[in-house]
């Protein structure tokens, strides 16, 4: 599948989970609720790789990196990303997570020494300016609710939502050392969900909190929803895009995700957005096409791909 139909898709599934996840609220605690997800994921992904012939068993050397990615990208930023929802408005978390635009480049320069072009912090400022539009009166009205004494868990808030966007830039650095190592990606998607599902559960366990098993249909077709389409489907097409063409490219879908999520909403739930908006929407795709359309920034190092052995 070509690049742009990899991202669209991504996006597309992202935008859409925002309602999927709020199929799983309440009835579970939100690390359990992480914890069903990327098991199944996991588990999804090892009876692919079986059906396919592979070998499940990794090297040593890959299986550290999968720890780390499964530690950063699946446990770390989505614990973070579920419990800052309980003290700060989706949107405001929608924005600070747009800030990835950022954090990418810049974990890419220490550990890869890319350099960070114009264009990138350019695109980056015209990016985060556009999610904060689209979602400023919500952003507003939390603003004024903490000016009012409203909102005492907000810095923790803050905190959660930073911890998670900074942790998904580090995991996005994990994806391509471990291309370094096997070019099976199907495998070490599979080995960094089980990592992090299973860090996921021991922060629960010792957090004292129960895994039970909801009755009703609705957070189950939300579980299957965000663990196959969100999980498997939607983090396959975002992984081989870092692989293609960077993650200083691939991480706007984080940025179109807002959009799309809005876009839906007006399509279902009849939301009517405002000129602030409208503008937002613009903005945040007119900083997707520009830096898609600007050359990728090659790191001081080059890695010979050609070199990197396929899993069988």
């Amino acid at each position: 599948m070509s690049s742009p139909l990899l991202f669209v898709l991504a996006s597309l599934i992202w935008g859409s989970t925002f309602f999927a996840i709020t199929l799983q609220l309440g009835e579970v605690a939100p690390a359990v609720s992480v914890f069903y997800r990327f098991a199944l994921a996991s588990a999804t992904l090892f009876a692919l790789c079986l059906a396919r012939g592979h070998k499940l068993r990794m090297p040593w050397r890959a299986q550290r990196w999968s720890m780390l990615q499964g530690f950063f990208t699946f446990g770390l930023s989505y614990v973070c990303t579920y419990q800052s929802e309980q003290y700060l408005v989706s949107a405001l978390v929608a924005v600070l997570f747009a800030l990835i635009v950022f954090w990418n480049p810049i974990c890419s320069r220490f550990a890869f020494g890319t350099p960070i072009g114009w264009p990138t912090w350019a695109a980056g400022v015209a990016a985060t300016a556009g999610v904060t539009l689209l979602f400023y009166p919500s952003i507003s009205h939390s603003w004024q609710d903490i000016a009012s004494g409203g909102k005492g868990h907000f810095l923790l808030g803050l905190i959660l939502a930073l911890t998670a966007t900074i942790s998904s830039a580090v995991g996005n650095i994990m994806v391509v050392k471990l291309r370094e190592q096997t070019g099976n990606l199907m495998l070490t998607m599979a080995w960094s969900m089980f990592w992090g599902s299973s860090m996921v559960a021991l922060w629960a366990l010792a957090n004292g909190e129960s895994f039970t098993l909801p009755s009703a249909p609705r957070y189950w077709l939300g579980l299957l929803y965000l663990s196959i389409f969100g999980s498997v489907v939607a983090f396959m097409a975002y992984f081989t895009l870092i692989n293609r063409i960077g993650s200083s490219k691939a991480v706007y879908i984080g940025v179109i995700t807002p959009v799309i999520s809005v876009l839906l909403s007006i399509k279902l739930e009849g939301y009517r957005p405002g000129p602030s908006e409208w503008i937002g929407m613009v903005m945040c795709l007119a900083s997707v096409a520009w830096v898609m359309r600007a050359p990728a920034p090659q790191p001081a190092k080059t890695i010979n791909m050609s070199t990197v052995p396929e899993v069988p």
